[in-house]
């Protein structure tokens, strides 16, 4: 069995870590990976590169079944929990079907899936289609609304983008978080249980992964809200001269609102920015800033 430290970790899963004050976790891997080796009967090989919040391993069971075993950082929330309710809930329907589950570690085995879509050869356009699908599939009615709401989801956005904005020392103007902020406001007061479904919460081309069955989704936040959410995420690294054009074309798509899918793509460029410029994940974090700045320009 391979002994796994935190020095096998993706640089950014170690400067996350860092980040949020999670030391004790790294030097606890590689006792927590061996407790779970034993527990759920299984090896663990390579640790895969990626990410920026988890370890994630190739693992074999001891019937020779291939898996992934996945342990979230812990960041003093419930997102490992939800994660582990939003994939318990898709059932292998549209996500990667969860095997077992520790949601006291945030720790995961799930079934191992192909390469990832951002790897493929298939077209932007193509590409885009497949991600669509992969959302419908995954939206659903919930039993109860124990995940963040869309609205709870749309002030921690505020929260977030106001205090890293400041932490950071104001790497983009004013002007740019005000005209992000007014734009989740709207979807904050827009919420409306009543169309509010399980949503994925980070759909992109990297977290949805080959299966026999078509593309499935990994690492779900887990949200209780609007299906524009997710479809605005989609395209939050979009061209913002394009954004008008990709959100008609996913409203299209899907059935549902370009105005509030615009609006969430636009929050969520601009946090997206703020964290991968946090991270020193470069040149992504510059190239969103700008955008940001463009959009408020714009208006768009």
């Amino acid at each position: 069995m391979a002994r796994i430290t935190g020095d096998d970790l993706p640089a950014a899963v170690r400067s996350h870590a860092q980040a949020v004050g999670a030391v004790h976790w790294l030097e606890a891997l590689p006792e927590t990976v061996a407790h779970l080796e034993a527990e759920w009967g299984m090896a663990v090989g390579r640790v895969l590169p990626g990410g920026s919040e988890a370890l994630v391993a190739e693992v074999r069971l001891d019937d020779g079944t291939p898996a992934v075993l996945k342990l979230l950082l812990p960041t003093g929330g419930t997102v490992g929990g939800h994660e582990i309710t939003a994939l318990r809930l898709a059932r292998g329907e549209g996500a990667a079907l969860l095997l077992r589950a520790d949601a006291s570690r945030n720790a995961m085995l799930l079934e191992r899936l192909g390469e990832p879509l951002g790897a493929s050869s298939l077209t932007p356009v193509e590409r885009r289609t497949v991600l669509c699908a992969a959302a419908t599939r995954f939206w659903r009615q919930v039993p109860d609304t124990s995940f963040p709401t869309g609205a709870e989801k749309g002030r921690w956005l505020i929260d977030f983008v106001r205090s890293t904005w400041a932490e950071l020392g104001e790497p983009c103007s004013a002007r740019a978080v005000s005209f992000a902020i007014a734009c989740v406001e709207r979807r904050i007061a827009a919420h409306d249980a009543g169309r509010a479904v399980l949503v994925h919460g980070d759909i992109h081309e990297w977290n949805a992964l080959a299966s026999k069955s078509g593309y499935k989704l990994i690492d779900p936040d887990g949200l209780f809200a609007e299906p524009e959410y997710d479809l605005g995420v989609i395209m939050r690294q979009d061209s913002v001269h394009k954004a008008q054009a990709s959100a008609r074309w996913l409203a299209d798509r899907t059935g549902r609102d370009a105005a509030a899918i615009l609006d969430w793509a636009t929050i969520e460029r601009l946090a997206t920015a703020l964290h991968c410029t946090r991270l020193d994940l470069q040149p992504t974090g510059r190239t969103l800033l700008q955008a940001a700045e463009l959009a408020a320009e714009t208006g768009e």
